[in-house]
């Protein structure tokens, strides 16, 4: 392990009966620059750890009158605050059973008697950069829990305190919309208040997706089964959508059953549909159609939409459905992605217990299909 130690940070405990190794290991471990502390016995080895407490402990002799080297090992071991300090064995037992029974106890490592110095001082060396390499893990690992949940508050902040009053701006413009024909405010402004209108449905939908995956991220979203028709939901989220596509001269058509009885989450279906109806609008030409099929496959129902726009280039496909890269490009009229609506997709299709994928050619089209289970 290549790391860079500070060998003064580190203290190793040297336990023997016998005074003479206790000091020629002091002198060669002071020599290396380690902080020592020694002790004669068993007994006083604990008592040493607790007072000391050692990055590393030295046991000369597995025989010592009072405990014995594998008791020490044992009751430290047994000790969680204790438990993770390295203990090597220095002796002159070597036989199979003996090492076992020091592994057995808890030993990290053995070194037989009589020692070659330069093997003791790599050893001693390696087990200190285990312990080193451990501290910054542990380090690194508080550092990230800190991060997350940071970033956690940020997303349901943003999500949470942006979402209603974006809401209330969207429920205006559609007012709007609606009450102020082209007749009455010119052609200039009814363009200009049709791009604010889609603006706000667009900035809703990402804090919407945002809200969920953050919430879905951090398991605070539960799946809540219900007995609904996939048909009707799917349809009602079409209606929602029939306008947008008008407004780019795009028409969706179904094809479908009568009926399609499913136990799922209405709420993680709709935002599946809706996602995938809206990046379908978004890379499609004006003038072109969205197909939504649902049929039954076995003891699945699978919904694809499809649409016969830009598609994706090969770089692109092997990018998408990947948290990593959070691939994102832009729609026929630049509409702009967050790539954060397919993980999202994807992440509830796995949680009401069926997938997604999809097929796509670069200036064809694409489509996405996704299943959920049928209802038994």
């Amino acid at each position: 392990m290549n790391m860079e130690i500070n060998p003064s940070e580190y203290k190793i405990l040297i336990v023997d009966d016998v005074m003479s190794n206790v000091l020629l290991l002091k002198v060669l471990l002071t020599n290396e620059k380690f902080a020592i502390a020694t002790a004669n016995n068993g007994r006083q080895a604990l008592e040493q750890v607790d007072k000391e407490r050692p990055d590393l402990l030295l046991l000369l002799d597995v025989m010592m009158p009072d405990l014995s080297g594998f008791e020490v090992a044992q009751r430290l071991k047994s000790n969680p605050d204790t438990a993770d300090i390295p203990i090597i064995f220095l002796t002159a037992l070597n036989s199979t059973t003996d090492i076992v029974k020091g592994f057995q106890a808890g030993a990290s490592d053995f070194i037989s008697k009589p020692f070659n110095k330069e093997e003791l001082i790599i050893r001693v060396t390696h087990q200190i950069s285990l312990v080193a390499a451990k501290r910054i893990i542990l380090n690194k690992t508080e550092e990230l829990q800190r991060i997350i949940a940071g970033r956690d508050k940020l997303y349901s902040v943003i999500a949470h305190d942006l979402r209603s009053p974006m809401g209330s701006i969207k429920m205006v413009l559609n007012m709007l919309m609606l009450n102020l024909p082209v007749e009455k405010i010119g052609g200039e402004m009814y363009e200009l208040l049709t791009m604010a209108n889609r603006t706000t449905e667009d900035v809703f939908s990402l804090l919407d997706n945002l809200l969920k995956w953050t919430k879905s991220q951090i398991g605070n979203l539960n799946v809540v089964y219900q007995d609904v028709d996939a048909v009707e939901v799917v349809d009602s989220v079409i209606d929602v959508f029939n306008m947008v596509a008008g407004l780019k001269k795009i028409t969706i058509r179904e094809e479908k059953p009568e009926k399609l009885p499913v136990c799922t989450d209405i709420d993680m279906l709709k935002t599946i549909i809706r996602n995938l109806l809206s990046n379908a609008i978004k890379f499609s030409n004006e003038n072109s159609e969205v197909l939504v099929k649902m049929e039954e496959q076995g003891d699945t129902v699978v919904v694809s939409v499809k649409d016969s726009g830009c598609g994706i280039d090969e770089e692109g496909q092997q990018k998408l459905l990947h948290t990593d890269t959070h691939f994102s490009t832009f729609g026929t009229n630049n509409e702009e992605g967050s790539g954060l609506g397919l993980l999202l997709c994807q992440d509830f299709a796995v949680k009401i217990g069926g997938k997604l994928w999809f097929t796509s050619k670069e200036g064809e089209g694409s489509t996405f299909y996704f299943s959920i289970p049928l209802k038994k």
